[in-house]
């Protein structure tokens, strides 16, 4: 079987979700027309990222009745879309989202999890943190969401592993940090930041023998600097795609999911990991620490 991915690097307006939404519809247009399967938009890309005080007027509710996601789910009819948004739950509380739809509806919504409040993120005085990962059901198979931060935690990819998602699709708006080392060369210009996900997204799709797709925005925003850098990775841990640096792009791969069988016959690690070890001593370790 074979996933015909488009991964959209793009620059996004600070709190201008039409503007957003318009820019979206047109690289949907143009993915569908080349053939794809799946566009991948990354975090918040309906609204930007310093949202700060903007938030409650950025939410969107991820149904048909709302008049962003009718747009969206109407579009999804011809193409499967990950998008970034802000969504606003019954008690008034709102989260960093990412919304798979495929056919006019809404297959998954992930809240992140880990909101990074430290250095240059201010994540948790606005947001709330989501409370749940899950793998869903796509018309590709099992698929897992995470957003930025959630993936610096080795936890949530074992999760979503162990959950049966066989393609990780992650979401990201990374600005620049740090530059390469006298050691590494010139390394294609690559700032530290972009290197360091490249790494440990390579990790995670040989350590869980799955594909792993990432996907993360461009452009300048309150003094920030989005790299781009889209990327793909086998189930061998090998690169498949890299988008440019610094720029708007759409790069496309195509995904042989055969390769899941191919490399797990070499490499048994889901049939030999011990999930109930692993909640045992999860269990221990936290009585430890509660004391």
């Amino acid at each position: 079987m074979k996933l015909n991915l488009a991964l959209a690097q793009i620059n996004t307006v600070l709190g201008g979700v039409e503007q957003n939404l318009e820019k979206h519809l047109k690289y949907i247009d143009g993915a569908r027309q080349s053939g794809a399967d799946l566009i991948l938009f990354p975090e918040l890309s309906l609204t930007g990222y310093v949202l700060q005080d903007l938030v409650p007027t950025v939410a969107h509710h991820p149904d048909a009745t709302d008049p962003v996601f009718h747009e969206l789910l109407a579009a999804s009819q011809a193409i499967d879309i990950m998008v970034g948004f802000v969504e606003e739950d019954e008690r008034n509380r709102f989260y960093i989202a990412a919304a798979y739809l495929s056919n006019g509806r809404v297959l998954h919504v992930h809240h992140k999890v880990y909101l990074p409040t430290y250095g240059l993120f201010d994540e948790g005085r606005f947001f709330a943190k989501g409370d749940a990962v899950r793998a869903f059901d796509t018309r590709f198979g099992r698929v897992g969401m995470l957003i930025c931060e959630d993936f610096w935690h080795a936890s949530l990819p074992y999760l979503l592993w162990l959950d049966g998602a066989d393609v990780f699709l992650f979401a990201s708006a990374s600005p620049g940090r740090g530059l390469p080392s006298s050691s590494e060369g010139n390394d294609g210009g690559r700032l530290a930041s972009s290197r360091w996900v490249d790494d440990i997204n390579r990790a995670y799709a040989g350590f869980f023998t799955s594909f792993v797709a990432h996907t993360n925005r461009v452009g300048f925003e309150d003094g920030l600097n989005f790299w781009g850098g889209a990327a793909v990775f086998s189930p061998d841990g090998e690169p498949l795609v890299h988008g440019p640096q610094h720029q708007e792009a759409v790069s496309y791969i195509e995904l042989d999911l055969n390769q899941l069988h191919r490399t797990r016959a070499r490499l048994p690690l889901l049939r030999d990991e011990q999930p109930d070890l692993m909640l045992r001593e999860l269990v221990r370790i936290s009585n430890a620490r509660r004391g």
